[in-house]
């Protein structure tokens, strides 16, 4: 199994930019797919972005699309989620998790079996 801790959340004012980090451990040596959700209180956990075991496949929830990037550097067993142009309704928690799936486009929660604690993120206006 694989075990996962984000990092780099914070306060931002609208606008801004922040990048999350998403470290592995534990079986790294086998091929994952890493997704990003958030979860704000009152609501559903939901998808923001995914990536494929090399990179060359992400996807994107349409709220994000053009203003968030996926990336992972699988020599750190990190992935990244880079967000631009925040907006106060990215204020969420924002969790990483894992699956041992050659099939990337994982966009359900239960589609992953491995799940980090959350980092906050809160963007004021």
């Amino acid at each position: 199994q694989v075990q996962l801790v984000e990092s780099g959340g914070g306060l931002v004012r609208a606008g801004g930019s922040l990048r999350l980090s998403c470290a592995a451990s534990g079986r790294t040596y086998s091929s994952y797919t890493v997704g990003w959700f958030r979860q704000s209180p009152g609501k559903e956990r939901e998808f923001v972005a995914a990536i494929s075991w090399t990179g060359g496949r992400t996807y994107y929830e349409d709220s994000v699309k053009g203003r968030f990037t996926i990336s992972r550097d699988n020599a750190k067993n990190t992935v990244y989620l880079q967000m631009n142009s925040l907006k106060p309704e990215d204020t969420a928690v924002y969790y990483c998790a894992a699956d041992y799936s050659s099939y990337a486009n994982l966009r359900r929660v239960h589609d992953y079996a491995y799940w980090g604690q959350g980092t906050q993120v809160t963007v004021s206006s």
